[in-house]
C-alpha cells in the first residue's frame, strides 16, 4: 500500500483570487514504513506572496525569483502522485489548489482522477468531536514532536503529519519474530526469542494499574476507530 502525506504553502487562501502554490512536500510511505523516497519543490508563482500568508511560512518572493514554475514540475508530480492515496489534513485546500495548478496548464487530470484522498481532519474530528484538532493539537495530543514547526513548511508539515496519521491509525502494523538476533528490520518491531532455566515469578497487576489498562485499551480503541486488536 503506497501512502503519500502532502502539504503545499501558497501565495494566500484562495485559488480563485489567483493565489498559487509556491512549495510541495510529499512523504512517501509503503505498508506504513517511511520510505525516504519523498517530494520537495519550491515554485516560482509569477505573482507577489500576500503578507500574511508570508508571516505563516517564512517563503518570500525573493527566495522564489530562481525556483522553476509549476508547469515545469507538473509531469513529475503527477508520476509521483499516481495511483496512491494522498493524506492530507485539510484536503479541501490542498487538492483545490493542486486542481487549479492542473486547470492552468489546459487539458491535465485532477487530483481525485489519479490517486485517491484521505483527510486527516475529517478524521481527527470523527475520533476527538469537539476538540481542536489542528496540527500543532494533534501533535500536543499524541505527544509528536513538533519543536522545529515555528513556521508552516510543505515537507516538515508533511513529515510531522506522517507521524501523527501513524499513531492516529494504532502506529506501525509489522511485527516480526527473530528466532536468533535482534535487528531494527527499518523500523519494524522485532522480537527476540530467549530461553531461560528455572521458575518465572508471577507478579500479578493492582486494582490500580489493572484500571490504568483499561483506560489506555479505550484510547487505544479509539484512536484507531474501533480496530484495537486487545478489544476484540
Amino acid at each position: 500500500m503506497r501512502q503519500l502525506l502532502l502539504d503545499t504553502e501558497t501565495t494566500g487562501l484562495d485559488p480563485k483570487q489567483g493565489h498559487r502554490i509556491i512549495e510541495i512536500g510529499c512523504v512517501e510511505m509503503i505498508d506504513r514504513q517511511l520510505t525516504g523516497n519523498n517530494f520537495h519543490q519550491y515554485l516560482q508563482p509569477d505573482r507577489e506572496i500576500d503578507a500574511g500568508a508570508i508571516e505563516v511560512h517564512g517563503i518570500t518572493n525573493e527566495f522564489l525569483l530562481d525556483k522553476p514554475r509549476f508547469a515545469d514540475i507538473a509531469d513529475d508530480l503527477v508520476s509521483y502522485l499516481k495511483d496512491a492515496e494522498l493524506i492530507i489534513h485539510n484536503a479541501p485546500f490542498d487538492v483545490g489548489f493542486l486542481d487549479h495548478e492542473l486547470g492552468l496548464l489546459g487539458n491535465r487530470p485532477k487530483i481525485n482522477d489519479i490517486c485517491t484522498v484521505e483527510d486527516t481532519l475529517v478524521m481527527a474530528r470523527k475520533l476527538h468531536p469537539g476538540k481542536r484538532n489542528s496540527l500543532d493539537a494533534l501533535c500536543d495530543r499524541y505527544a509528536v514532536d513538533n519543536s522545529r514547526r515555528d513556521k508552516h513548511g510543505a515537507l516538515l508539515d508533511s513529515e510531522i503529519l506522517a507521524d501523527v496519521y501513524l499513531l492516529m491509525t494504532g502506529g506501525q502494523n509489522e511485527l516480526q519474530l527473530d528466532s536468533d538476533n535482534y535487528s531494527d528490520n527499518q523500523g519494524a518491531a522485532v522480537i527476540r526469542k530467549v530461553s531461560y532455566e528455572g521458575e518465572l515469578a508471577v507478579l500479578k497487576a493492582s486494582d490500580e494499574e489493572l484500571a490504568e489498562h483499561q483506560a489506555y485499551l479505550e484510547m487505544l480503541q479509539k484512536s484507531s476507530d474501533g480496530k484495537c486488536v486487545w478489544k476484540l
